[in-house]
């Protein structure tokens, strides 16, 4: 893990100065998102929040047909533009069956285990209204099954949902208007710590996106004019994969991803300040860019660390998979169980945020991006020299 310093020389930033960030405001938004249920294909009611919250701001916006958010920072110039984007819908479940005993089986949406399915408490969503209720493994009494209990296998074959209402058989469930592919929303169970830490499940990515909101408020108060045109982009379905595939503009030359790092054995990611992904299962991200957001994370005394995510993948790689020519970066705030119960910590948020405030702010480094299509001129280079280090003496010292 590596701490940065902030410059010996106390000068101005050179890629541009972080700002404070309103944490109370952050956090006020996170315990507000995380009360709207938004598991993927039922998003409409946080996308509105956001709007809300947007106009509150005084930032323009507009909306794809389906719901995601483009919202716009003018710049000194349009192109060349940059993107930060996260997501706003999370995980949840559907209904795959009605069952004879009148439970409902399930089937996941997104990618996470039944393990911590098992005794979440449940919204559905029916033409009808919404129940409550709670995921149960097949044999969950203990006085009837016995040892049983901790013999049945892991997986969604193997839980069901308990509707809070008179189900008993399928004729019930009929009867309360439940169907085939109705929407259960997991409840987040949400806990604010006075320490700074946060508990709950869906802080991927309602976290991520109140740390946005949390940076388009300073940058709103400072009266900050990016040096391009900067969009704040907030998708609805990255956890089916989809993400933003279909929300960029053709001016957008640069991509900066925002979501979690996973804080696990064998990982480098933190609870505490900002981690930049080098790599996804999707490859490495953008050289260039990545290396600037380290260098702003140094310039503005932002704590940071790298880390690379084997099993992962962010909007960026929707977007790259859909055929847009962006760089693209991936910056993190760190969460323990990630996709389970998580838990993170004030700390990277408001770290990230800050990130993003630089960001906005920091000069263009390749001119050339502005263009979809150019000659050599202006492009980037790799460094490829010899690193320089210091000579060996016979007796092991380091002479210079």
């Amino acid at each position: 893990m590596e701490k940065t310093t902030a410059p010996a020389t106390g000068a101005a930033p050179a890629h541009g100065r972080r700002l404070d960030i309103d944490v109370e405001y952050l956090r006020s938004r996170l315990s507000a998102l995380l009360a709207i249920p938004s598991p993927t294909g039922y998003t409409d009611t946080a996308v509105r929040h956001v709007c809300a919250e947007l106009e509150a701001l005084g930032v323009d916006y507009d909306m794809t047909r389906r719901g995601a958010i483009r919202a716009r920072l003018a710049g000194a110039e349009a192109g060349g533009a940059r993107a930060i984007v996260s997501h706003l819908d999370t995980l949840g479940a559907q209904v795959r069956a009605l069952k004879a005993n009148g439970r409902l089986a399930l089937a996941p949406i997104g990618v996470w285990s039944a393990r911590f399915a098992e005794g979440a408490r449940v919204r559905l969503f029916t033409d009808k209204g919404a129940y409550t209720g709670t995921i149960l493994p097949l044999k969950a009494s203990g006085h009837t099954f016995d040892d049983e209990v901790d013999a049945a296998p892991i997986g969604w074959d193997h839980v069901e949902l308990r509707v809070d209402a008179l189900a008993y058989d399928l004729g019930d469930l009929r009867r309360l208007g439940i169907e085939v592919g109705d929407i259960a929303a997991i409840e987040p169970q949400p806990e604010f710590l006075d320490n700074g830490f946060i508990v709950s499940r869906h802080l991927d990515n309602k976290a991520g996106a109140a740390a946005m909101l949390a940076a388009l408020k300073a940058l709103r108060e400072a009266g900050t004019q990016p040096p391009v045109d900067l969009f704040f982009l907030f998708t609805i379905a990255e956890e089916v994969g989809h993400g933003a595939a279909s929300i960029l503009l053709p001016d957008i030359a640069s991509l900066v991803a925002v979501d979690n790092g996973t804080t696990a054995p064998g990982q480098n990611s933190a609870e505490f300040g900002v981690t930049i992904a080098m790599a996804d299962e999707t490859g490495p991200f953008d050289y260039h860019l990545t290396r600037k957001l380290a260098a702003l994370c140094r310039d503005n005394d932002i704590r940071m660390q790298k880390d690379m995510f084997r099993h992962y993948r962010s909007d960026s790689a929707s977007a790259i998979e859909a055929g847009a020519d962006v760089r693209t970066a991936l910056v993190t705030f760190g969460v323990d169980a990630s996709h389970g119960y998580e838990r993170i910590h004030m700390h990277a948020l408001r770290s990230l945020a800050e990130l993003l405030t630089a960001y906005a702010a920091s000069e263009v480094d390749i001119p050339r991006d502005r263009l979809p299509v150019s000659g050599l001129r202006g492009f980037t280079r790799q460094p490829t020299a010899p690193a320089s280090r210091d000579r060996e003496t016979p007796s092991g010292r380091r002479t210079p």
